[in-house]
């Protein structure tokens, strides 16, 4: 029994460790300025972030371009959030976030907006 103990004590200090690091690994969004930004909440928002690079994540999680309907479906209908906020680079192409508020309005998004810093 103390050996079983023992290793389980092992594993949850390996996760202790190892959280931090996949928190911290989101997606780094140079937001653009504007100087008519307001302060929403953020507790019934479905955040998607654009990537410099191509990156794209939905509420934290990477996903692929591809896949981005089916992550919508999935998030639209387990919660009953319904808002999707696009926090896209400022080197993005407005393409590609056109792409993103296009397909959360085709699932049933019941608002979208694009996040920007304020100036």
């Amino acid at each position: 029994m103390i050996p079983l103990i023992d290793v389980c004590l092992i594993l949850l200090i390996i996760f202790m460790v190892i959280t931090p690091f996949l928190v911290q690994s989101q997606i780094q969004v140079n937001l653009p300025k504007a100087s008519t930004g307001i302060k929403g909440g953020d507790e019934d928002v479905l955040k998607v972030q654009l990537g410099a690079g191509g990156e794209i994540s939905v509420d934290g999680k990477p996903v692929k371009f591809q896949n981005l309907e089916k992550e919508l479906i999935l998030r639209f209908s387990k919660s009953y959030k319904k808002t999707v906020l696009v926090e896209a680079d400022k080197t993005v192409s407005v393409e590609r976030v056109v792409a993103v508020l296009d397909a959360a309005k085709k699932l049933g998004a019941g608002k979208v907006g694009i996040a920007v810093k304020p100036d």
